[in-house]
């Protein structure tokens, strides 16, 4: 195949089914992305760029092409085509989730250290819904303010006030108040970062990417897939875990060496992530789909009249 014919948007696995999705998620949140140089990402970029053109460079090979793309999705908005910041990509999510996931469930003791983690975790999950938004959507900076106080007061109050109230409950109880916390943060995080996709639509197209209107169900729909799929990415490691740790903590080589607690919490947590975050970005498919009929009435209406019966479903970026 020649490469100036190359089609480097088309996708290397199906993406009507999980396992083509889990392999394409694999790729594209790989970690080791996230340490590379912006030189190198934007190197990408401009490759991607050419073949997009028809100019791709003399003696590039259709693996440079793949490689490229990849770093390109890992780094790039898929709306702008702008470098996202290092710390909101899904490739982050590893090293970042890990450090901060690893200290919440073995600081979760003392009201302080709660207040503390919970806060930074919710920090950190606002910039990733941010940067992982429909830019379609714009938000302005008092609604993201609004949002982050919104998501971490959730957050330290389910944190603080389940802690307080499992005082006297088994000890295993106490280690799932940050998963508790977090899941319930993200609940309120998510759509009220994305706010103005649900108070105004999200851009709806047809098959071929050419704009019908905004939808607000469908904004509903994507911001509800997004965050059933932040709290699978968190609950392995966030309720096995535990449960792991406490069972360690029974043997005397575990006691001599608490210190170690928190490191090796951070480590296994790490592990967990590895799968869990191509896993459950992969439970729903990243370009998601609503039937016409589920519209509004006054946005279906104005599709059909304008294409008949020949517009079945509308298509729209769910954001990650």
């Amino acid at each position: 195949m020649a490469l100036s014919t190359f089609d480097i948007d088309a996708l290397r696995w199906d993406q009507s089914t999980f396992m083509g999705r889990l392999k394409h998620f694999f790729n594209i949140t790989d970690w080791r992305t996230a340490l590379l140089p912006d030189a190198k990402l934007d190197e990408a970029k401009i490759l991607v760029d050419s073949c997009r053109a028809g100019t791709v460079p003399p003696g590039t090979t259709e693996e440079q092409l793949h490689y490229a793309k990849k770093l390109y999705d890992s780094a790039f908005h898929p709306d702008t085509g702008d470098r996202m910041n290092l710390i909101g990509r899904m490739s982050f999510q590893v090293p970042g989730g890990m450090a901060i996931t690893g200290f919440m469930l073995q600081f979760y003791r003392t009201v302080p250290a709660v207040v503390f983690w919970q806060w930074v975790n919710q920090s950190f999950n606002a910039l990733v819904n941010y940067t992982n938004r429909n830019a379609a959507s714009p938000i302005t900076p008092s609604q993201i303010g609004v949002a982050y106080v919104t998501a971490t007061t959730t957050a330290l109050a389910t944190a603080v006030g389940l802690n307080l109230y499992t005082k006297r409950a088994p000890p295993l109880v106490a280690r799932w108040v940050p998963f508790a916390a977090v899941a319930a943060a993200n609940c309120v995080n998510i759509p009220m970062m994305r706010q103005q996709e649900i108070l105004g639509g999200i851009a709806v197209t047809d098959e071929n990417g050419n704009k019908l209107g905004h939808s607000r169900r469908a904004a509903a729909k994507g911001i509800t897939q997004v965050v059933v799929s932040r709290v699978t990415m968190a609950a392995p490691g966030m309720i096995i875990l535990p449960i792991v740790m406490q069972r360690l903590e029974r043997y005397k080589f575990m006691q001599r060496i608490t210190f170690l607690h928190g490191p090796l919490q951070v480590m296994m947590v790490g592990v967990f992530l590895v799968f869990m975050v191509p896993a459950a970005c992969s439970l729903f498919p990243q370009r998601c789909s609503m039937a016409v009929s589920n519209l509004e009435p006054e946005l279906r209406n104005a599709i059909i009249s304008q294409y008949g019966e020949g517009v079945h479903c509308v298509y729209f970026n769910k954001g990650l």
